[in-house]
């Protein structure tokens, strides 16, 4: 599996989200995090336009925009999205050296 970034960007109507559609998008989270896909995720702080980000695995980069586009907040219209792919880096791979 492959690792990639999403980037939840604010949409015009962002600021219009209620707690049904909240609920939707932790229900996501909590279904990529049972399938073994999520690394980790959260709200952004300082970084005007961007609401979140979600770090996940994937097969490959078709599957990656699919998880992408199933995001509720996407869905609905209230967000877009930038999807980046990512190579970790660690001990096993001399952090990328």
């Amino acid at each position: 599996m492959l690792t990639y970034v999403m980037l939840i960007e604010r949409g015009k109507t962002y600021n219009k989200i209620n707690k049904a559609l909240v609920e939707k998008h932790v229900a996501n989270i909590k279904k990529l995090d049972g399938d073994g896909k999520l690394i980790l995720c959260g709200a952004t702080k300082g970084y005007p336009g961007v609401a979140g980000m979600v770090i996940f695995k994937a097969e490959n980069f078709e599957e990656a925009k699919a998880i992408c586009k199933s995001e509720p907040f996407v869905i609905e219209g209230y967000a877009t999205y930038k999807l980046f792919s990512m190579r970790v880096g660690n001990k096993d791979n001399n952090y990328l050296l």
